[in-house]
């Protein structure tokens, strides 16, 4: 058992506590990032507001405080160092603002379009962009498909981010009308198998192929398999 693993497990710290917020700096360092006070502190904001909505509309089944700190969290921080700062990220299917709203608090250079069918997650993604007074940063009620027919962003993001991930083939489908083209796209998913890995070299044959990394890793103190899949043209 890692020092990050006993530490919790005798412990029940509230979202916003001085031991919530050091949960999140102690389990960032696992992915070389560092956020500091200010920024958990936000996250603990989005985290408690998630919660206080949640309680009239289902927005999310991770309540546990430190479920909420590594799943939502975390989780959503982890490709971070692969982001160019100042580029333009779209995130499909944000959900709750996951993993779209922690990478614009943690990178405030980003210009993001955080993007979902669910008018109440929208609604939700707005309120904690006004709540953090975030700049730079903007929620729509809108499919990839049509985002990808208005012409300011046909191949106008340098980084297409999922983590509600269907299957990597859906995600490239949608994202690839809206990337750049120099752009990545990044899948976030739960553990991949070998036959997963197999089926993605279509995606990188053809004239319209892409480069594929693929990083796996372990969530911080529930030791939950993970994997980044990052997809960029040559």
């Amino acid at each position: 058992m890692t020092n990050h693993e006993l530490r919790i497990t005798n412990h029940k710290f509230p979202i916003g506590s001085a031991q919530w917020k050091y949960l999140i700096i102690e389990g960032a360092k696992t992915f070389d990032v560092c956020p500091d006070q200010e920024k958990t502190g936000q996250f603990a904001i989005h985290g408690l507001e998630l919660l206080k909505w949640n309680r009239k509309m289902n927005l999310t089944a991770i309540t546990d405080p430190l479920e909420v700190a590594v799943k939502h969290f975390l989780d959503s921080i982890a490709p971070a160092p692969v982001i160019p700062p100042s580029s333009s990220l779209l995130d499909i299917g944000s959900g709750g603002g996951f993993p779209g709203i922690p990478l614009k608090i943690l990178i405030p250079s980003l210009s993001v379009t955080l993007i979902d069918t669910s008018r109440k997650k929208v609604s939700f993604q707005k309120h904690i962009i006004r709540t953090l007074k975030l700049g730079n940063i903007k929620a729509r009620h809108i499919r990839a498909e049509d985002l990808a027919r208005e012409k300011p962003f046909a191949k106008a993001f340098d980084v297409i981010i999922c983590r509600a991930l269907s299957s990597l083939d859906a995600f490239v489908a949608m994202a690839r009308p809206l990337l750049a083209e120099h752009g990545m796209m990044i899948a976030l998913k739960g553990k991949v198998s070998e036959a997963e890995i197999e089926s993605w070299e279509n995606l990188k044959t053809g004239k319209d192929g892409f480069s594929l990394v693929l990083k796996k890793y372990k969530l911080p103190y529930l030791g939950a398999e993970r994997a980044i899949i990052c997809l960029k043209r040559p």
